[in-house]
C-alpha cells in the first residue's frame, strides 16, 4: 500500500476511505462510523495520521498512529 495519510471523506454513496498518496478510494461505507473503523485499521497498520472529515469537508477528528509529529508531551 502507498504511504500517506488516511482520510474519511463524504461521497454520494456514503463515506469513502482514501489514502492521500494515491488519492483513490480504498473502500466505501454506508456510515461514517464504519468508514472510520476501516480507516483506523489502515492508519494503525501503516503508522499514519487519520483525518475524519464532516459532510462540509472540514476536519472533525485527527489521530496519529505511530510517531506523533508534535513535540509536546501529554
Amino acid at each position: 500500500m502507498a504511504k500517506g495519510d488516511v482520510h474519511v471523506v463524504p461521497s454520494k454513496d456514503g463515506w469513502r476511505v482514501e489514502v492521500a498518496a494515491d488519492g483513490r478510494a480504498k473502500s466505501t461505507h454506508r456510515t461514517q462510523a464504519e468508514a472510520r473503523e476501516a480507516a483506523r485499521a489502515i492508519a494503525r497498520r501503516n503508522k499514519r495520521e487519520l483525518f475524519v472529515h464532516g459532510r462540509d469537508g472540514q476536519i472533525r477528528e485527527r489521530n496519529t498512529y505511530g510517531k506523533d509529529p508534535r513535540a509536546t508531551r501529554g
